[in-house]
């Protein structure tokens, strides 16, 4: 199966809370102020929230002016351009993946942020890179433990250090490793919780810090993990993550648990960070790098499709 029929299935969710309805209002007729209302409620109903809905149906009514749209059947390829322009991916968002790079992930417990270093471990090196491990979150029991099973999964080396350890030395350790053999892209499970935004940034800087000193000509990526059940929350979660850490990029898991998948809308739109990572499944392979074209093409495919 390919990534496209596992987004589409794993959006199924979301389709079908949507689509009845999104089909239902582009049914030709005129376009009115009633067309208008009842369409942003339905893009409120998938979790695109309120701000960035506001700004679609805005663009999409310049549109329709400008292009002389006269029936709401027309709208539907004009909305879907609209809304995978709010969604843009910037031509540099992989660029730390061609060299040597560091890669910080952080997200609260419970969202997925272990699993989704394991199947990123897995893409790269299925792509041929040397991948290393850094178990970095060394406040969460058992945080070594399932991060070691997914070395093991993936096929690549892991730096461990015990509970309670300092994260920043053992992310000393692994830079140092991954220096020694050579690795290319080393990937390390950090904070795991938002605890005290000042304790938070002073642990990151530290990090940082030590990246500096021991591998200053790695690339530096900070992904956060959100968990797209979680609808708004997820949105509050990577606000505070990136004002703590300044986030490079999003990691949305678990969007095929959810009827509400557009908050991967919102949360590009209303943060302006990109989401780069999405995961459909439990699977090692049901995780890839986001397209918005494909993304916006399952979640608003017709109900037909």
């Amino acid at each position: 199966m390919g990534f496209f029929e596992k987004l589409k299935n794993g959006l199924t969710k979301t389709r079908e809370n949507i689509a009845r309805s999104f089909d239902n209002v582009f049914t030709p007729n005129e376009i009115d102020d009633d067309f208008y209302e009842e369409l942003e409620e339905i893009l409120i109903m998938s979790d695109i929230g309120v701000s960035t809905t506001g700004n679609i149906i805005e663009e999409l009514k310049a549109r329709v002016k400008a292009q002389h749209i006269k029936t709401t059947d027309a709208c539907r390829k004009v909305l879907m351009d609209s809304i995978k322009e709010q969604m843009t991916v910037p031509e540099d968002a992989y660029d730390f993946e061609k060299g040597k790079a560091v890669i910080l992930v952080i997200g609260v417990n419970g969202v997925g942020k272990t699993t989704s270093i394991g199947k990123l471990a897995a893409i790269y090196k299925k792509e041929g890179k040397k991948v290393m491990m850094a178990a970095a979150d060394t406040f969460r029991a058992a945080a070594g433990e399932q991060l070691s099973e997914w070395a093991r999964r993936a096929g690549v080396d892991i730096i461990r250090g015990s509970d309670g350890q300092d994260p920043a030395s053992v992310v000393f350790d692994a830079l140092k490793a991954a220096r020694a053999r050579n690795a290319d892209i080393l990937i390390c499970d950090t904070a795991g919780r938002l605890h005290n935004k000042k304790n938070l940034m002073e642990e990151l800087k530290k990090i940082h810090r030590i990246i500096d000193k021991e591998y200053p000509e790695a690339a530096r990526e900070t992904l956060v993990v959100i968990d797209g059940t979680t609808g708004q929350n997820a949105l509050l979660q990577a606000r505070e993550f990136h004002e703590a850490a300044e986030a490079t990029g999003i990691i949305m898991t678990k969007l095929d648990g959810t009827a509400k998948g557009g908050i991967a809308v919102a949360v590009e739109s209303e943060l302006n960070i990109p989401v780069k990572y999405i995961g459909v499944g439990e699977g090692i392979d049901d995780f890839e790098r986001f397209d918005p074209e494909t993304f916006v093409d399952a979640m608003f495919a017709s109900a037909e499709l």
